[in-house]
């Protein structure tokens, strides 16, 4: 299975803020999409990522206010991105490597769509039940 094929059945939506944007209102956005992170991009560039954990741990930690920081002073810069021609195997070895949850979907230097571990389980647990169903078909024969 291919990260096109996943973006296929979840949908290609992209949340973003610009870098200039206050934590405070980022999270509002994440909040009011039920999301975990959201990406952010100025123009048509991904500047960074910024996470529940980047809050976590770079505001509420270090006492800081989410009102008056900008995104751009928390946000993870070094983003990790894939390709719509990716594998799902490549995905969960660069999530689990790498310690992170989401990752941008870029094609032609533009973001298509991000992807979750949650979105991996999934399509793992949909693999999964479509081989036993294909087993029990076989063995019932």
């Amino acid at each position: 299975m291919t990260v096109n094929q996943i973006l296929s059945t979840k949908g290609k939506e992209v949340y973003s803020v610009l870098s200039s944007t206050t934590v405070y209102e980022a999270l509002k956005v994440m909040g009011d999409k039920n999301i975990g992170a959201i990406l952010v991009i100025d123009g048509t560039e991904l500047k960074g990522i910024l996470s529940e954990r980047d809050y976590a741990r770079k505001i509420v930690l270090k006492d800081k206010s989410s009102k008056e920081t900008f995104v751009h002073e928390i946000m993870e810069s070094n983003v990790i991105t894939i390709s719509l021609s990716d594998s799902l195997d490549s995905c969960m070895e660069l999530m689990s490597s790498k310690r992170i949850r989401h990752l941008p979907v870029v094609d032609n230097g533009i973001v298509v769509g991000i992807i979750s571990i949650s979105d991996v389980v999934k399509s793992i647990i949909e693999i999964q039940k479509d081989t036993i169903n294909h087993l029990n078909s076989y063995i019932s024969q």
